[in-house]
């Protein structure tokens, strides 16, 4: 077995550094703040993800958590997993890396250094000459991305579709391919830009999906043909699949947005401009806004109203709010006029826009509300439609922004009820109170 320096104790870096730990070797993992170093001495994992407390627990002798650079000096690996935000232009940010490499301590023998973090095309070539100006031309190189899903991530590394290794020396490749010995997996083995853009080319594929169905939801809601049953008939073509071909209110998270910027600038960089990967951010931006019309056609003018977001993730199984839609829609709403209540079973809110009420319970979020939003598909709201909700709500109202219910059961709930791509019944309109009349100042 080996010994594993892992560079970032964020979420690729717990996961990547827990189930190496798993497969049995010995992981060293360092990070910069002290507060995330303590804690998880102490047991304390910094984010929700299933299966990781108890890996860590599990694995706790194999496991080492640093402050000190040094400490990893020993490694025969050394993982890049820090993060590579997108600047203001939409390029990603890689002073993070960069700073590991600045920061690496003297590295006897022939180590190397893998990359995990998503980076431009071009970047493994950047550091490799950072390498040999630092007289560490003994440091092997690799490209490694990781393919995880958050709320799945261990299922991911120990069971993945591919692993993929690009290295400039197919030794290096080797020997990092032999970290993954004990699964079961293909292995795709390429040089470093190959591997670099396969990430960011997997993603881009993904978002396609989404924002591909989405659109078609929306040609749906125009025709009256239910998404939902166009997104079965799709998925059962063998060409196709059914994989992320589920209707709902846009992507979020800590990838995807930020990988079609960055894939996106780096065509641009390249004189290249990806019309397509254009097309499907705008829609993806647009689709989460879709929501506030369908309030409005139910509700008229949102201002005083109130509105329940349940769940505020960007998907379920997990506390990741970056680019959550929650966040768009309690800001559109507020903007709007509405009040705004909000739930989720364990992200706490901090990211909303100041004005939200953060609340305990669906029951608390709902209560006198003139409509309730399903944001995350949470299995806690598969039971929203009760009579217990319908008679706290002032207004019967869901707007079911993940498809998560049945149209027809949640109607005779006596819920008027609005999906995404989905048909809308007579009944689903609420009854609008007359506007004020103005008084003409004579």
């Amino acid at each position: 077995m080996s010994k594993v320096g892992i560079f970032g104790a964020g979420w690729v870096g717990l996961v990547t550094g827990a189930c190496f730990a798993e497969l049995g070797h010995d992981v060293v993992i360092r990070d910069v703040v002290p507060e995330k170093i303590e804690g998880l001495r102490r047991g304390s994992v910094p984010f929700h993800e299933q299966d990781i407390p108890a890996l860590l627990e599990r694995n706790a002798s194999r496991l080492t958590y640093t402050l000190d650079v040094n400490d990893v000096a020993g490694c025969q690996f050394l993982f890049v997993c820090v993060d590579t935000p997108p600047t203001y232009s939409g390029d990603a940010d890689l002073s993070r890396v960069w700073t590991v490499i600045d920061e690496l301590p003297e590295l006897d023998g022939t180590p190397i250094l893998v990359m995990k973090s998503t980076v431009p095309v071009g970047t493994g070539e950047k550091v490799r000459a950072g390498l040999d100006q630092r007289g560490l031309d003994h440091v092997g190189y690799a490209s490694n991305p990781e393919f995880l899903a958050e709320g799945r991530a261990v299922q991911d590394f120990m069971n993945p579709d591919r692993i993929v290794v690009g290295a400039f020396d197919p030794d290096d490749a080797d020997a990092v391919a032999g970290l993954y010995s004990a699964i079961d997996a293909p292995f795709v083995r390429s040089d470093v830009n190959s591997a670099e853009m396969i990430k960011l080319a997997a993603n881009a594929f993904l978002m396609t999906r989404i924002s591909f169905i989405n659109e078609i939801a929306n040609v749906c809601e125009a025709t009256g043909a239910d998404v939902v049953k166009v997104a079965e008939g799709i998925g059962l073509d063998k060409r196709l699949g059914p994989h992320f071909l589920r209707a709902g209110i846009g992507y979020g998270g800590s990838c995807f947005p930020k990988d079609s910027l960055a894939l996106k600038q780096l065509a641009s960089n390249s004189g290249y401009h990806f019309q397509l990967l254009s097309a499907v951010i705008e829609v993806n931006e647009l689709q989460k806004r879709r929501v506030i019309g369908k309030l409005k056609r139910h509700l008229g003018p949102l201002r005083g109203k109130t509105v329940a977001l349940l769940g505020l993730a960007f998907k379920a199984n997990t506390d990741d709010m970056r680019e959550a839609p929650s966040i768009v829609l309690a800001s559109r709403l507020l903007a709007e006029g509405a009040e705004v209540r909000a739930w989720d079973p364990v992200a706490d809110g901090s990211k909303l826009p100041k004005g939200v009420d953060v609340v305990g319970s669906v029951a608390d979020a709902v209560r006198g509300a003139d409509a309730a939003v399903i944001v995350t598909e949470w299995d806690e709201l598969k039971g929203l439609a009760t009579e217990e909700i319908r008679a706290s709500m002032a207004n019967p109202l869901i707007v079911d922004g993940r498809n998560l219910l049945d149209p027809e059961e949640t109607r005779r709930a006596g819920f008027a009820y609005d999906g995404i791509g989905r048909p809308t019944s007579p009944g689903d309109v609420l009854p609008q109170a007359p506007e004020p009349q103005r008084v003409q100042e004579v």
